[in-house]
């Protein structure tokens, strides 16, 4: 009986203990909903309005473009423009709901039966070190992407709950949506569908069909993984298991599954990243200046031409001598760069020697020398003689050591013979060069001794390229430019440019007579090498010990700027002006004009008045600005300035480095009468115009 008893009080209180769990449980299920729905009520009332949603900071993207429309670099995280729900195409929306989140229309933010299939998986993976499945939905992908982090957390993924079924009270499910669509990262640095259609198809996602829309769904889930750029055929698996699930899913027929080939869906190239990031680094820095829009996607638009920065590219590396640098600028007659190479390669050294490097010109600096001389009344058949020269204790000497005698302006400036260049400097005045330097836009400090006709200033290639397309411009200032329009991703246009031809840095006759100098270095002179079968005008540079090597010139409304050197500084064996930089000037050019018209220069123009009378009645001289006004230096504005410290000797075009004794350094001058007559030039008779050349070979320098 007491056995009986026992037996029958033994069921009794297992049903008494499963009531008191159970009333536990429940009571605690109670607790727990109603802490869910005071959570879900407090971040209710924090969430922010759809509009705050939309304009959350996403950080600015920048598509550069080529001058053929084409992208050469996306700077930044790729936002695109952002797409109401009814601007996605359908097979959009049903490709990522039936990839991320099947049942979206019917779960409250949170899906239990997607949240039981990852307890299940959670069990079965117990022990083993692999990740959990997860159970989002894309309610709670937004909320991650927006409020939260991709930390994987016990803590964050309840947040993350809270924050779901706060959304799905406030806001539709087409809200969602397009927030979704709009602010998930599909790789390659593109956040959001209108993004990813541009970087990987090359147009905005409004016209986006079934096999992109697959690609596109099917990255979500690895994006570095399944990106189409990374690996094309990872992409395009994924991409078929999309449209199986669509298919499961009841978005797509059996026959239209059956009609899509994936292999035929053409993939945006990937943009150059090599030679271009040159000018882009130099051109994009300008947006600042230009616009003021630091929020929405922008669309640069800029004047570089990709078809002739690779032809620039292959010219600097085939002629640059070996351990040596090699920079080009090319611009077209308005001032568009067309062309830049800051080095021989940029994932290797990104340093811009086009537009940041100073270096010595060498004797390409005599263009200014040559133009002060035509401004103040010489003319390219004008008589000078090459003689022995000293001003103020320094004398310039010629490459060979001799001297030819009587020649013409144009003569001495083909064969740039210095002593020429430095009879000419003190004629007109050296401050007098150093301003015409600044008119044409050089804008390091210029140094006015004596020596500074040989060009001992340093330089920019970029300034030095903009003032001989000034010349070529026939004296009307040039300004170089990247970007000519800047629209936001919605074709807003924020900015345009408009070529300014109000400046006229010299008379027409000046640049025309400067064009006629250097049309015949490249003929006959120190330039032969940079011929390419049309007519070209240019000039040669090289600094002492081959430290240096410059040509500039222009054909075919083309200017293109070349130098080579070591970026030391020291010397290269060989290296000279007419020699590899002429060679690179030369390749580049025959590529740059092939679809050009030949140009014949305007050289024949007719001469001012005050040149035409007899020299007793005209003008005598041009200013000189105040003689040479021996170590004097100006800044941009023409103000004097302190001379920085000597830098070591870079000497002048094909002249031994010389040491210089400081007892020899030219003195400032006394304010004496003999300084007087110096100004006044009472002690200085200009050569006779028209000398016949001799016939003495004349010397000839690089």
């Amino acid at each position: 009986m007491a056995g009986s008893g026992k037996s029958k009080g033994t069921p009794r209180g297992v049903r008494k203990w499963l009531m008191r769990g159970l009333k536990i449980g429940l009571a605690a299920a109670v607790a727990a909903m109603l802490a869910l729905v005071i959570a879900v009520v407090i971040a209710l009332q924090s969430l922010p309005d759809y509009e705050s949603l939309k304009s959350s900071p996403n950080g600015q993207m920048i598509r550069v473009h080529a001058a053929d429309g084409s992208v050469i670099v996306s700077l930044g995280p790729s936002f695109g423009r952002w797409m109401t729900y009814d601007q996605i195409p359908a097979v959009m929306v049903d490709a990522m709901v039936s990839t991320e989140d099947k049942r979206f229309y019917m779960h409250p933010g949170i899906d239990p039966v997607g949240m039981a299939r990852a307890a299940w998986v959670a069990v079965e993976r117990r022990g083993s070190g692999r990740r959990l499945q997860g159970a989002s939905t894309i309610t709670q992908q937004v909320t991650r992407n927006i409020f939260l982090n991709n930390s994987y957390s016990f803590g964050r993924k309840i947040r993350e709950m809270v924050l779901a079924l706060a959304m799905e009270r406030k806001f539709s499910k087409r809200q969602i949506l397009e927030l979704y669509l709009n602010k998930v990262y599909f790789g390659g640095g593109a956040y959001g569908i209108d993004a990813a259609s541009r970087k990987f198809f090359g147009h905005p996602a409004t016209t986006i069909d079934l096999p992109e829309a697959a690609i596109i769904a099917g990255l979500v889930k690895a994006p570095s993984s399944y990106s189409p750029t990374a690996d094309a055929e990872a992409a395009i698996g994924r991409a078929g298991v999309v449209l199986d699930l669509m298919q499961d899913n009841g978005k797509i027929s059996a026959s239209e599954r059956a009609s899509v080939d994936l292999d035929d869906v053409k993939m945006a190239p990937e943009p150059p990243q090599n030679s271009v990031r040159y000018f882009t680094d130099w051109a994009l820095p300008q947006l600042d200046l230009l616009i003021d829009e630091p929020n929405e996607p922008l669309e640069v638009y800029t004047t570089i031409d990709l078809g002739m920065q690779r032809a620039a590219t292959a010219a600097v590396q085939a002629n640059a001598p070996k351990g040596a640098q090699g920079a080009m600028v090319s611009l077209d007659r308005d001032g568009a760069v067309r062309a830049m190479v800051g080095g021989l390669d940029y994932v290797s050294s990104n340093y811009n020697r086009a537009v940041t490097a100073t270096r010595q010109p060498g004797s390409a600096w005599k263009i200014f020398v040559y133009m002060a001389a035509l401004e103040a009344g010489y003319t390219p058949d004008t008589g000078i003689t090459d003689e022995p020269v000293t001003i103020n204790g320094w004398s310039p000497r010629n490459s060979n050591g001799r001297f030819a005698g009587a020649i013409d302006i144009r003569t001495a400036f083909a064969y740039s013979i210095n002593t020429v260049a430095a009879k000419l400097g003190v004629e007109v005045g050296f401050s007098t060069v150093a301003d015409m330097a600044r008119r044409f836009g050089i804008s390091t400090p210029i140094n006015t001794h004596p020596s500074m006709v040989l060009g001992t200033s340093d330089v920019r290639l970029i300034d030095m390229t903009r003032a001989f397309a000034s010349i070529a411009r026939k004296g009307i200032a040039v300004t170089p430019y990247g970007i000519t329009k800047v629209t936001t991703a919605d074709g807003r246009l924020l900015y345009e440019h408009q070529d300014d031809t109000s400046r006229v840095l010299v008379a027409p006759w000046v640049a025309a007579g400067m064009t006629d100098l250097m049309q015949t270095a490249v003929s006959t002179g120190t330039g032969r090498a940079a011929q390419i079968g049309r007519p070209v005008a240019g000039k040669t540079g090289t600094t002492s010990s081959n430290k240096d090597g410059w040509f500039l010139g222009f054909s075919s409304g083309i200017t293109t700027g070349v130098w080579m050197g070591r970026d030391d500084a020291r010397a290269v064996g060989g290296l000279q002006g007419g020699r590899a930089p002429a060679r690179a000037f030369a390749d580049y050019m025959k590529v740059a004009v092939a679809k050009r018209p030949v140009e014949k220069f305007d050289t024949e123009v007719t001469l001012p008045e005050w040149q035409l009378e007899p020299d007793e009645e005209a003008y005598y001289e041009g200013p000189d600005n105040g003689a040479y006004a021996g170590g004097m230096m100006v800044d941009e504005n023409g103000y004097p300035i302190e001379p920085p410290a000597p830098a070591p000797s870079q000497g002048y075009e094909d002249e031994p480095d010389m040491e210089v004794d400081p007892q020899d350094r030219p003195q400032p001058p006394r304010l004496d009468q003999q300084w007087i007559d110096n100004v006044l030039g009472r002690d200085r008779a200009r050569q006779p115009a028209q000398q016949p050349p001799s016939n003495r070979p004349p010397s000839q320098q690089p």
